[in-house]
């Protein structure tokens, strides 16, 4: 039983759509040395002109950019630091301006930042093209947007006019449900209140069949009116990919009372979930585990201001539990998409067109596999639920112990009950317990590999048979049907809960 069936009394709904999302543009040509030379012989511009001719054509872009501001009636403010916290002001414009579509505030910084640029080489005195870092002038566009609702763009005024989009999710969503005339009210970036989870969720899952490179392109059109020159040398413009990306699921709760047990169940799950539990969330191989050659599992626990967060990191991608308002979030960040496949056409070596074939191959970060960021994330978030230890049974009731503590007879057979003092029994209880079984369930060989010195002898076989029947006789396991594999019960699960909880917090307050 997870979390959802145990407290289904007490909940209002799901809902399961994109938290935060920075989705990057490059103009792909012209963050190139080579073609982007090219564009300057395109435009007829010598390498010992270049500097008059991107001072130009940055002046061209700024004035564009502030005529911009001031039709839409915004005032544009100049920030004295990269440093500063933009969104603290844009709140401020949003909360003068609450009924305004469009652009709503403008600001104005100069940051650090990739440029392309004409340098002298050093070693043969030529001028040639090269990428620098280097500081330049950036606009940040902070819009209410018909379609996405809280959004912001930021662009780079220096060559190759990089550009940096923000979008919220549950904004994009909340614009949907005002169309659809779909009540619902918002709590700090999370919905206390739909009318409709159904509907609602429905109009989630359908974001992901929206054209939004089509809309990306639309807006930065109105903004860089360099674009027209840029389609005409190279026949394209801004490639769109995913620079961060959050997944989240909200479990809505009637009332904030009803996540009492919130700090319990996280004390719960960061005692009692391994490192293989971890690992298993994204999917993979436990047996694998140690040829893990970068990265590192790390589990972290904090108390912040608004209450406790707990968060499971694998390589850079993370799944992380908090609550907030009366809705306990679970989400998916995946910052590090190479981790994972998604399925591609193969394309013919010497042709490059579709030879009909797909193969799995490492994800990239192009807005196209947004999709598949979804079906991770949810996969993800799926098995975490499923992985939740109970938590109503944080002190063992004494009648479980001495169930599994005493001997029991069964059809005759006599079955010696758990020494819970016993380290080899602790060892065996966690074991089966763990996440690497909680999907497929284990065998003889599997359990006995992880638990006995010498796990293919013929006295270890016969030990891991014996401790099977005594964990199928004490109720902790049940064998699946014609098969020889086994899973742990509902009463297993909440009794090897328990007792690693007790356990675990009895080193940690040793050490």
């Amino acid at each position: 039983m997870n979390i959802i069936q145990q407290f289904h009394d007490k909940i209002n709904g799901i809902s399961e759509t994109f938290d935060r999302m920075i989705i990057n543009g490059y103009i792909l040509q012209m963050c190139n040395t080579r073609q982007f030379l090219y564009f300057l012989i395109q435009n007829g511009i010598k390498l010992m002109n270049f500097s008059n001719f991107a001072n130009e054509q940055t002046k061209l872009l700024c004035d564009h950019i502030d005529n911009y501001i001031k039709e839409n009636e915004v005032k544009l403010q100049y920030l004295k630091s990269g440093k500063t916290k933009k969104g603290d002001f844009a709140e401020k414009d949003f909360a003068a301006n609450p009924d305004k579509i469009g652009l709503v505030g403008a600001y104005s910084v100069v940051e650090l930042c990739n440029t392309m640029t004409v340098d002298k080489n050093r070693e043969n005195g030529k001028l040639e093209v090269v990428s620098q870092k280097r500081k330049c002038k950036h606009y940040y566009l902070y819009y209410n947007d018909f379609e996405f609702g809280k959004m912001f763009v930021k662009i780079q005024t220096w060559f190759p006019y990089n550009v940096q989009i923000y979008i919220n999710g549950r904004e994009y969503l909340s614009k949907i449900l005002d169309k659809e005339n779909i009540k619902y009210e918002m709590y700090h970036n999370s919905f206390s209140y739909i009318e409709n989870f159904g509907r609602a969720q429905e109009l989630a899952d359908g974001i992901l069949n929206k054209n939004l490179v089509s809309s990306f392109d639309g807006i930065i059109a109105k903004i860089n009116n360099h674009l027209p020159n840029i389609e005409s040398v190279f026949g394209s413009s801004y490639y769109w990919c995913i620079d961060q990306c959050e997944f989240a699921t909200d479990i809505n709760f009637k009332c904030r009372d009803d996540l009492r047990f919130y700090k319990k169940l996280v004390e719960t799950a960061f005692f009692t979930f391994s490192s293989s539990d971890i690992y298993s969330f994204y999917g993979r191989k436990i047996d694998q585990i140690h040829k893990l050659k970068k990265g590192e599992i790390v589990s972290d626990l904090r108390n912040r201001y608004q209450g406790y967060r707990i968060k499971f990191k694998l390589n850079n991608n993370s799944v992380k539990m908090y609550d907030k308002g009366n809705n306990l979030r679970i989400e998916v960040t995946i910052n590090n998409p190479k981790d994972f496949k998604v399925v591609k056409p193969v394309l013919d070596e010497f042709t490059g067109e579709d030879t009909g074939e797909k193969k799995w191959v490492p994800m990239g970060k192009s807005v196209v596999n947004l999709y598949r960021y979804a079906e991770i994330s949810k996969a993800v978030i799926n098995r975490f639920i499923n992985a939740l230890p109970q938590i109503d049974t944080e002190i063992l009731a004494t009648r479980a112990v001495t169930d599994i503590s005493t001997r029991k007879e069964i059809d005759g057979r006599v079955y010696m009950g758990f020494n819970l003092l016993n380290p080899e029994t602790l060892i065996l209880l966690a074991v089966i317990a763990s996440g690497a079984f909680l999907i497929n369930g284990f065998d003889n060989k599997a359990i006995r590999g992880k638990v006995l010195n010498d796990p293919d002898s013929k006295k270890s076989k016969n030990k891991m048979t014996r401790l099977f029947a005594k964990l199928r006789a004490h109720g902790l396991i049940k064998k699946v049907h014609r098969k020889k594999r086994y899973y742990l019960t509902k009463s297993g699960r909440e009794i090897c809960d328990s007792i690693l909880l007790y356990t675990n917090k009895q080193l940690l307050n040793t050490a």
